[in-house]
């Protein structure tokens, strides 16, 4: 995948690629849908984006490492403050987003609604 020269790019890539939960690729097995990066005028490396929902695990299962808890133990406010970050991501925008967060929190569905529509009263 690397040859001399490119390995501080992808080392530099790498961190956010793994914060989206994507894969990174030799170029030649790069699928329609990768993202193929070049550097210096070469293509040095692709990445595998994750699928949306996979993605959203991905960031739920990030913020319970961050927090250094599940996001389930969380206080009511941590909580609403969870999906405030969420919905700013575009969590909710996802097929079954609310209802992999709602799983995530320990919550109902309804209390996820509650506390999008809270944020939007406020």
């Amino acid at each position: 995948m690397t040859e001399t020269g490119d390995e501080p790019f992808i080392t530099a890539v790498k961190p956010l690629v793994d914060a989206m939960g994507g894969e990174l690729l030799p170029p030649d097995q790069a699928g329609p849908d990768d993202v193929v990066l070049a550097w210096k005028g070469a293509d040095v490396v692709a990445v595998r984006l994750p699928r949306f929902a996979d993605s959203l695990d991905h960031v739920l299962a990030a913020m319970e490492r961050k927090g250094g808890k599940p996001l389930a133990e969380l206080d009511r406010k941590a909580k609403q403050e969870v999906v405030r970050t969420l919905e700013a991501r575009g969590a909710f925008s996802v097929r079954h987003g609310v209802e992999t967060v709602a799983s995530a929190l320990g919550v109902s569905r309804f209390t996820v609604y509650n506390y999008l529509n809270r944020e939007k009263q406020g």
